[in-house]
């Protein structure tokens, strides 16, 4: 009964320790305690923004509108539009504020739909969390920083109700399921993301690279199908009735942004920020930093493969670092050289920055310096030549940064030769 009642008084003083206190703020292998306690802190975060903090007006009445047309039978998306223009998002979209438009009572219940993107929230940090558990790479304080310090994080999903954050569940979803190696079903939720919005094809490179790694030649066809099937069959009431106009309308890669809204090009007059010329350039440039990552540091993920036209499967699942880095490092480029950031699109890599940073030699301060950095820039309304210069030149740090990143370097293997006696 003694020895009993001190083995436990033993664990006890183990619990309390400050050496397992520092495991649990500084350790990656120790995070879960601290993303249990961010999720229900998060939960009263939400319920009290919803409370006290007004809803914005800018998208949910277009949104309502669009979707309205196909409830009263207008399948010709050429015929869709609301408020703020005509009907710009793939099918997925579609469904999806179909049925918010019948929960909220034709889109007029705002303050439910609030409730529904908190949960939705919520299921984010959830699947992005398990992600995270999973890779090891990010230590327990930095998730506070992933949580309750970004405001316009929280503007986006409660109080304007956007699709960028509905896309994203979608992907962060296919990501954790690559990570336990269920590739049909993550490319199916990839394709669900992209039917949503199109912003989700920018870690579309580095997934191609990675079904090719690990599937080979041959099997990636069969996933590439598992992409594209989703997209016909969500689209079929709008192609038969104008196929074209749903084209061009949900996958319109040359549409034309708004100056007024851009958060990166503030630092450009509007003609340069409109001319085609300038456009072109930015994508060039981000095919070229595509390529150039994927010859000089993403092959050196994957030790053992060789590139070619006809690719053998991987006998082995892949690492966490061999999944998650590429595919968050594709999309982060696409970010950098986007012809123009909107203030929702923060969404759409801000629970990635987190990782990249952490994947990085930088000190953690300077870490943590960054993530303010591009919070200041994506706070400031409307932009100015200051934070969108700030906004680049972070953004310019992070990808020097993760060029060096010690996740290309593979670890030498240190022999110990034992001397002979």
């Amino acid at each position: 009964m003694a020895a009993s009642a001190k083995s436990k008084w033993k664990r006890l003083n183990e619990s309390l320790s400050p050496k397992l206190f520092m495991k649990y703020v500084f350790d990656p292998e120790y995070c879960l305690p601290a993303m249990i306690l961010l999720i229900v802190a998060e939960i009263f975060v939400n319920l009290i923004v919803i409370q006290k903090i007004k809803y914005t007006e800018i998208d949910w009445t277009a949104y309502m509108q669009e979707v309205e047309g196909v409830v009263n039978g207008t399948y010709d998306y050429l015929k869709l539009k609301g408020d703020t223009g005509p009907l710009v998002y793939p099918a997925g979209f579609v469904y999806i504020y179909t049925a918010l438009y019948y929960i909220t009572d034709h889109g007029t219940n705002i303050k439910l739909g609030q409730y529904i993107f908190a949960v939705l929230y919520i299921l984010s940090l959830v699947v992005i969390f398990d992600i995270y558990r999973r890779c090891k790479t990010i230590p327990p304080y930095a998730y506070i920083f992933m949580c309750c310090a970004s405001y316009r994080i929280h503007s986006i999903y409660i109080l304007r109700l956007f699709n960028d954050p509905i896309a994203m569940l979608f992907l962060y979803i296919a990501a954790d399921l690559f990570l336990q190696d269920k590739w049909s079903s993550g490319c199916l939720m990839f394709s669900l993301g992209v039917s949503v919005k199109m912003n989700v094809l920018l870690f579309a490179p580095a997934l191609l690279m990675l079904l090719l790694v690990r599937h080979g030649t041959m099997a990636t066809a069969k996933y590439l199908t598992i992409c594209a099937l989703p997209q016909i069959i969500l689209a079929i009431p709008f192609l038969l009735v104008n196929p074209w106009g749903y084209i061009i309308q949900s996958f319109n890669l040359g549409r034309q942004f708004f100056y007024v809204w851009t958060v990166n090009w503030r630092l450009v007059p509007e003609d340069l920020f409109l001319d085609k010329k300038f456009q072109l350039l930015l994508l060039a440039s981000h095919a070229v930093c595509l390529l150039i990552f994927f010859h000089f540091k993403w092959k050196r993920l994957y030790q053992c493969v060789r590139f070619k036209l006809e690719m053998k499967p991987l006998p082995h699942t892949l690492t966490s670092s061999q999944i998650i880095l590429p595919l968050f490092t594709a999309n982060f480029i696409g970010m950098c050289f986007s012809r123009s950031l909107h203030y929702q699109f923060y969404v759409w890599y801000f629970h990635t920055l987190h990782y990249l940073l952490w994947s990085t030699a930088l000190p953690s301060v300077v870490r943590i310096l960054l993530l303010g950095c591009l919070e200041l820039s994506w706070n400031t309304y409307p932009s100015t030549v200051f934070s969108s210069s700030l906004l680049h030149v972070s953004h310019f740090v992070i990808l020097a940064s993760l060029w060096w990143s010690p996740l290309y370097t593979p670890q030498k293997k240190v022999v110990v030769a034992s001397k002979m006696h």
